[in-house]
């Protein structure tokens, strides 16, 4: 069996969202090797990205914008084998804090019901034994203590009532986007057997990456220093997460390639997992004698 048999992705067509950066860019640059027929999709304002390797189609589109939501649905195929959600942010297009009122909002729009809604309408695309694999975060570790938080909003239907909820409850949705990650671990293990996917066998995993090396380092470097200065932000979060263990931040290779392995054929028989990759971390905040 050749490498391309075993993965199943030869001429088979998927979806990956946050394409042109970081760990969806990495997944998608894999998937074309692997003979995918890559369908990347872009944020709007980032239409004068470029892409290193050639993909099937490019599709622009603002995920926490319900049209272009629809818009997406209706440029791709049938036929899907397997979706990958990359997508998400940490600040808004401003730079502001994500606990500002106005963009937690936003933030929730773009990393959780942009998904919620999504799943739904491209789910009749999706062929039989098929995939979806969402990149969640370490962030969202304490899903199970808010899991009563996280299944009020995920039993919301509408988009607009989604948003709605959100806008009632800023006192939930403060740290906007520990509550989307949150929610996405949430609705994977919530969502395992329900109709939809179970009766046709398509899986549902998500992966919940550490510390990695993408763009969105610079934003948590923000977030994290009390008067926003980047560097001395990303040195807080090296002080609390790595230099206990004299660790190092992961590449998006090393988050983009494994969520290409969940979503293929060798995982076939794995759903509803929410998988941690963060060279163990996760665990020392349960008990770990060589962290303290």
């Amino acid at each position: 069996m050749d490498i391309n048999e075993l993965f199943g992705y030869k001429g088979k067509n998927v979806l990956v969202t946050g394409a042109f950066s970081g760990m969806g860019k990495s997944a998608a640059r894999l998937l074309t090797q692997l003979g995918a027929n890559v369908y990347a999709v872009c944020r709007r304002n980032g239409r004068h990205s470029q892409l290193d390797f050639e993909v099937t189609k490019i599709i622009y589109a603002d995920l926490g914008v319900k049209e272009d939501l629809d818009h997406l649905v209706s440029e791709l195929p049938d036929d899907l084998f397997a979706i990958f959600f990359c997508h998400g942010i940490a600040l808004n297009n401003q730079g502001t804090s994500y606990t500002d009122d106005s963009n937690a909002e936003e933030v929730m729009k773009v990393n959780l019901l942009s998904t919620k809604y999504l799943i739904p309408q491209i789910i009749d695309k999706i062929e039989k034994a098929g995939s979806i694999t969402i990149i969640a975060s370490s962030g969202g570790f304490n899903w199970r203590d808010n899991r009563d938080n996280c299944l009020e909003l995920l039993d919301v239907e509408s988009w607009e009532d989604g948003v709605k909820w959100c806008q009632q409850h800023h006192d939930i949705i403060a740290s906007a986007y520990v509550f989307s990650k949150e929610c996405l671990n949430c609705y994977v293990v919530a969502n395992t057997f329900n109709p939809m996917f179970i009766d046709r066998q398509i899986r549902i995993n998500c992966i919940n990456p550490g510390n990695t090396n993408t763009g969105l380092k610079s934003d948590f470097g923000r977030y994290t220093s009390s008067v926003g200065d980047e560097a001395v932000g990303i040195d807080m979060i090296e002080e609390i997460f790595l230099r206990p263990w004299n660790g190092y931040w992961a590449s998006p290779e090393q988050m983009g390639y494994p969520l290409v392995c969940i979503g293929s054929k060798i995982f076939s028989y794995m759903s509803g997992q929410t998988i941690f990759i963060d060279y163990g971390i996760s665990n020392t905040w349960l008990y770990n004698p060589y962290w303290y």
